[in-house]
């Protein structure tokens, strides 16, 4: 299993991505810099992390979407090369175009930093797919910037094509709907804001969660 971690100037949890995907798969992902212009050949599965790339200047993951590296992260999530974005990646992935939408400011203005309840939605992908809808997961989330919004028609198209991963169980943020993670049209792409690589411990969700990530790669 090949697995990548792209690194950006300010990410902070490009390292708990790095120990989340070692930890599973046994072997030592790559980190990437930003600055590279390819990937390496055979990976198995791209992880973009969270944190706050570039200081968050001017928007949240608008500059981390037009570097280098994203070029060839865009051209193999588009050829269906599995791609997990977290919290921050999330923000990049919708920026760069790979997934539609926007992550805004939340509604109360405040950062939020605690463990959060999550439903999940569609299972029409390996990153949910070993779930069963309506399956309740909880994952931390460290976010000022986790408010999914888009036009009504993407949000009516996301629900009927079964492209919303994960909702919150309550709302927490303003996110439209509750999104809390959505698929690409292909189902090889997953944006999500909450951080499972911040749930380890044995038998923990988010070890749970990458553990049937991987075997659903494998």
């Amino acid at each position: 299993m090949k697995t990548a971690v792209i690194v950006f100037p300010a990410s902070n949890c490009d390292r708990d991505a790095q120990v989340a995907l070692r930890d599973v798969t046994g072997h030592e992902p790559q980190m990437i810099w930003h600055a590279e212009t390819e990937l390496p050949d055979g990976l198995d599965l791209v992880v973009l992390p969270g944190g706050f790339s570039y200081g968050d200047y001017l928007r949240t993951g608008a500059i981390a979407a037009r570097t280098r590296i994203m070029d060839a992260v865009k051209r193999r999530a588009e050829a269906g090369g599995p791609t997990l974005g977290i919290c921050n990646g999330f923000q990049i992935l919708c920026e760069a175009g790979v997934l539609p939408g926007a992550l805004m400011s939340n509604t109360n203005q405040h950062f939020i930093s605690r463990d959060v309840t999550l439903r999940v939605g569609s299972t029409d992908s390996p990153f949910t797919g070993s779930y069963s809808r309506g399956d309740y997961v909880t994952f931390p989330v460290a976010h000022h910037d986790g408010n999914y919004q888009a036009e009504a028609d993407v949000l009516e198209r996301l629900e009927g094509d079964g492209r919303i991963a994960f909702h919150y169980a309550e709302p927490i943020n303003g996110s439209a709907r509750n999104i809390a993670g959505i698929v690409s049209e292909d189902r090889r792409t997953l944006g999500m804001m909450p951080h499972p690589e911040r749930a380890m411990g044995e038998g923990a969700d988010g070890r749970v969660f990458f553990e049937r990530l991987i075997a659903a790669l494998g």
